[in-house]
């Protein structure tokens, strides 16, 4: 089966917005087997519109269309499908009942452009969609089906799941089997990855796939066909091993779900005093429902000040050594775990720049520790200074897997490729 992508609008093609929606079904296709072979991005220009469906339709079996079928102006999907293929619109009456049903329910007065929603191209079967007002629709034109979706990604990700998938399979027939594992990393360049990884002999079926989303690179190892899914937990072994440290989370989208999952399971809870990571590592644990269950507070202590006065930093130690060191990040860790006598405490401070660095501490030296019930653990280590940003992530980062090391009571404190440490 041949799969194309057409992204609609012209704030995507202007770049104005990134189009995950693309990223995301492209994702999503290739984890169940099946890789998009082409995608364009079209403006909302009508001539562009019929253009583009009447072309592409020759070349693919299946064609995902994304946006263009909302009440405005500008959305222009349908009515473009429907001069592509010489037919009217025709109202379908089932979505134009669903839309006043819809508005009725939820309180709201129907504007007039919302029944644009409801007119379809005349041989278009009208996709259900239970999440929003704009209905998905396909049409075969030529050799292909095209798929029309909505453009707000969480209607446009239930579409593709409960609806378009199915499709697929019952229309095409079930591709062959195929799995994925992914692992999160730290550290490495992509580069670096691919000659580390060079040396492995892998088995027919077997790919392997980089994804950089810094601080980390994913690793994604494809396996298609029934013998490479059965070799699949020999090679992901055999990869994490030729990696070691680098490997800080296997099958999580972020290193923060990874410590979600395991801090929420465990009943175990965990104090934040951040300066340079400015709450990130708070605020990234927040995202997930349930943080409450083990977060008792998060703490940016940015100045000297609120250091000494909300955690109670000795200033002698600041005097002594200075906010970026090991001596005031443990001590950091150790009052704000004091509060409300946590089981964990994470706390930051560093040189994030682009300026304010030194001969002896650059930019992107950072100090983290970590205490416990049983003591602290602290390192120093020499970052990238290629923005704030990236300090403050692969900070993040690093303060997570030291967390996750010690909830897996592995050392605490190892080495990360390309991340140097300073002696103690």
């Amino acid at each position: 089966m041949k799969l194309e992508m057409i992204c609609t609008g012209e704030e995507v093609l202007s770049g104005q917005i990134v189009d995950t929606n693309a990223a995301w079904v492209a994702n999503t296709m290739m984890e169940i087997g099946i890789e998009m072979q082409h995608r364009v991005t079209v403006g909302d220009r009508m001539e562009d519109l019929i253009a583009v469906f009447q072309e592409r339709s020759k070349h693919s079996d299946v064609i995902i269309v994304n946006g263009g079928l909302g009440p405005t102006s500008d959305d222009m999907s349908a009515l473009a499908m429907a001069k592509a293929k010489g037919e009217e619109l025709v109202e379908n009456v089932q979505w134009r009942e669903h839309l006043e049903d819809w508005f009725t329910r939820n309180n709201r007065v129907m504007a007039k452009s919302n029944l644009k929603q409801a007119w379809l191209p005349a041989s278009a079967i009208m996709i259900d969609n239970p999440v929003g007002t704009a209905c998905g629709f396909r049409v075969k034109l030529n050799n292909a089906w095209l798929f029309f979706t909505p453009g707000v990604p969480f209607e446009l990700k239930h579409m593709i799941t409960e609806q378009f998938i199915p499709f697929i399979i019952e229309e095409f027939g079930a591709q062959q089997k195929s799995a994925l594992e992914k692992l999160l990393t730290i550290g490495h360049g992509e580069s670096s990855l691919a000659d580390t990884l060079s040396e492995l002999n892998l088995p027919e079926g077997i790919e392997l796939g980089y994804r950089s989303s810094m601080p980390h690179i994913e690793i994604k190892i494809f396996a298609r066909g029934e013998k490479a899914i059965r070799q699949l937990p020999k090679v992901t072994k055999q990869v994490k091993a030729l990696l070691g440290y680098a490997v800080v989370a296997e099958n999580r989208p972020t290193l923060a779900a990874e410590i979600h999952h395991r801090l929420y399971q465990s009943g175990l809870s965990l104090s934040v005093a951040e300066s340079c990571t400015g709450g990130m590592i708070t605020s990234q644990l927040i995202d997930f429902a349930g943080s409450s269950s083990y977060l008792h507070h998060g703490l940016v202590t940015y100045s000297n000040e609120s250091k000494v006065r909300v955690l109670g930093v000795n200033p002698q130690i600041l005097d002594d050594h200075g906010a970026v060191s090991i001596a005031t990040v443990e001590a950091m860790a150790q009052g704000v775990r004091a509060i409300l006598d946590s089981d964990y405490a994470l706390a930051t401070s560093g040189i994030a720049g682009p300026d304010g660095g030194s001969d002896d501490k650059p930019v992107g030296t950072v100090a983290i520790a970590l205490a416990t019930k049983h003591g602290v653990y602290s390192q120093m280590v020499k970052l990238p200074k290629r923005s704030r940003q990236l300090v403050r992530s692969m900070s993040t980062a690093i303060a997570y897997d030291m967390l996750r090391r010690a909830l897996l009571e592995e050392a605490v404190i190892v080495d990360y490729p390309s991340i140097p440490r300073f002696a103690k």
